[in-house]
């Protein structure tokens, strides 16, 4: 524990530090009174051991007979002191789960951190190498105690809301209130209160009824159980919000170019992460457009390849019984049973399931003559492509994208496969993510906006 004293004019002094924090509901502010004596605390309640507080503060505090001095009793305590330069000081020292004491004319600042790691747990569905795994519990006070941790801003603002369903699940809209735009705050709000559902059991039923576009083809809010995720997109003025009861966090808005990116991008230099983000975008290429190429090259356009290569590709397909489309579509419904059945098959078996199984189906159905040597690459490159995109929703609307363009491939040739991805641009660049640019390339903050504003 750390405590920090110095002497400064009450009670001015604590009023003007209580509003500086009010905007946050976790802000705490207490007058304890006994006799003669009067003691002010101020502090942030999902960061504070309040077990601790109760019987190192207030217990004594009642306690003590009038002849006892409660100042020099905390003065006493055997904590490290030092002295605060300001008020931006003490409001940071107060989000790091200190308790700012107030005796006449006397500060003290106790730090009763309450550290909630051991009720969190790794992160799953976002592994990295580097950097921290912890993810996020199913409890929304430990969650807030986890981003209050590591978020050590006075800005940082804490609104509390509750759902009018079934469920009444405590939510909370998490935020920078110098960094978020206040438009993106009422339009998030405005989507909460007018929900009109029976029950809402998680995150990701929050995620699809706030929407308002229900067959949106692709996602328009990221779903993350990675704190360090959450506090890299709160940073930049984006709202998170948490579910009781679910260990995944809502960030709005997001861009196409949110769902590229992974957190240990941060852990490597330039030149790895240039490397490691164009092979992203090479495989999300690979895995839209490759299984359209193949199609529209053998069914329609051999003439555009060497005429080696397609003398080879005509020679694997000798035996195959239907047209290369067929051929694709049979392949890439294998691929996304095999996919799903590795996602729903226990962890010690699912590897070993889906690998042998691959093998042996891909191998018979070469050997049986139900399709060829070079469509089992093509597939392959297909399947390893689809996971290089690091966030699941993201993958999901590429899959379906990859099957859209095929069918428009397989009417109308190359030429159906130009339009088509044309027509999946000019949609994207339509979209919209609670009224921000789907394409955005960069984020601006309110920050950046207003000083854009004065220029």
């Amino acid at each position: 524990m750390d405590e920090a004293t110095c002497h400064i004019e009450p009670p001015a002094y604590f009023t003007r530090l209580a509003t500086r924090l009010e905007p946050t509901a976790d802000i705490v502010k207490k007058t304890l009174k006994s006799r003669d004596r009067v003691v002010h605390l101020l502090y942030l309640k999902s960061v504070v051991d309040m077990m601790q507080l109760q019987e190192i503060v207030v217990k004594p505090f009642y306690e003590m007979s009038a002849e006892q001095n409660f100042a020099e009793y905390i003065q006493s305590l055997p904590y490290e002191t030092k002295m605060p330069t300001g008020d931006e000081e003490v409001l940071i020292e107060i989000t790091k789960g200190n308790v700012f004491v107030m005796i006449d004319k006397q500060i003290t600042l106790l730090e009763l951190k309450l550290v909630a790691a051991n009720a969190v747990q790794e992160a799953i569905m976002e592994p990295t190498i580097h950097g921290p795994q912890l993810g996020l519990s199913e409890s929304i006070e430990t969650n807030i105690n986890v981003m209050r941790q590591r978020y050590h801003k006075p800005s940082l603002i804490i609104e509390p809301m509750q759902l009018e369903d079934a469920s009444n699940r405590d939510i909370a809209l998490i935020y920078d209130g110098e960094r978020v735009k206040p438009q993106l705050l009422k339009i998030i709000r405005k989507r909460i209160l007018t929900l009109e559902v029976e029950l809402v059991q998680g995150s990701s039923d929050l995620q699809y009824y706030m929407n308002n576009k229900k067959y949106s083809l692709f996602p328009t809010s990221l779903l993350t159980e990675r704190p360090d995720r959450i506090l890299h997109n709160m940073a930049v003025g984006k709202v998170i919000i948490l579910v009781d009861g679910s260990p995944h966090a809502i960030i709005a808005p997001t861009t196409f170019f949110d769902f590229m990116l992974s957190m240990e991008d941060a852990y490597y230099s330039f030149w790895v992460v240039s490397l490691i983000r164009f092979l992203r975008y090479a495989g999300l290429f690979t895995c839209i457009m490759l299984p359209s190429i193949y199609v529209g090259v053998t069914s329609y356009t051999p003439e555009v390849l060497r005429t080696e290569l397609a003398l080879t590709v005509a020679a694997s397909r000798i035996g195959v019984p239907y047209p290369s489309f067929i051929e694709v579509f049979f392949m890439l419904i294998f691929i996304e049973l095999l996919t799903e059945a590795s996602m729903r098959l226990p962890n010690s078996i699912s590897a070993t399931a889906t690998t042998v199984g691959g093998l042996i189906l891909g191998t018979a159905a070469v050997e049986a003559a139900l399709t060829s040597n070079i469509m089992v690459i093509v597939v392959s490159l297909v399947a390893i492509s689809t996971f290089v995109i690091p966030i699941s929703e993201m993958n999901y609307a590429v899959r379906v994208c990859r099957f859209l363009l095929l069918l428009y491939t397989t009417a109308f040739g190359l030429a159906g496969m130009v339009l088509g991805m044309l027509g999946l641009l000019l949609y994207l660049v339509n979209k919209d993510s609670f009224s921000e640019p789907y394409l955005r390339m960069f984020w601006k903050n309110r920050q950046e906006e207003l000083k854009a504003d004065d220029s």
